[in-house]
């Protein structure tokens, strides 16, 4: 059973975005999301500078089974990478939460409004939070 945490927001693309004390947005990969690929072997992350569109293709995660996009949820500028994930890809299996992929300055903090809580995110996959 997927861990949904109720102290993030999830876009329907099963990233997840914690807004942090600083205003920035972390960005990962939902437990669901990590589930569904199997084990990744594979981190393609953006650049820091980057400006990125909420929605937009941001990087691309790999697995044994897949490869799939991974998207910004709210629209900003690329201000850190966890470059960590390129040499031990599989911590994004084992820590889904901990193993954070970006952070963006928001250009509109209002976006993460748009974003789904816990609820509506379990919801969407069919599950209870």
């Amino acid at each position: 059973m997927s861990d949904i945490r109720a102290d993030l927001r999830y876009a329907p693309s099963h990233e997840w975005a914690r807004l942090e004390m600083d205003g920035s947005v972390t960005v990962g990969i939902s437990d669901h999301a990590q589930e569904a690929l199997g084990d990744v072997v594979y981190v393609e992350l953006p650049e820091i500078g980057q400006q990125l569109a909420g929605g937009q293709a941001a990087g691309v995660v790999e697995s044994v089974k897949a490869a799939s996009d991974i998207y910004a949820p709210v629209s900003g500028e690329v201000i850190a990478v966890n470059a960590a994930l390129t040499d031990t890809p599989e911590d994004i299996n084992k820590h889904p939460y901990e193993a954070w992929f970006f952070k963006l300055m928001p250009s509109d903090e209002n976006e993460l409004d748009a974003l789904l809580d816990s609820d509506g995110y379990a919801a969407s996959l069919g599950k209870d939070a």
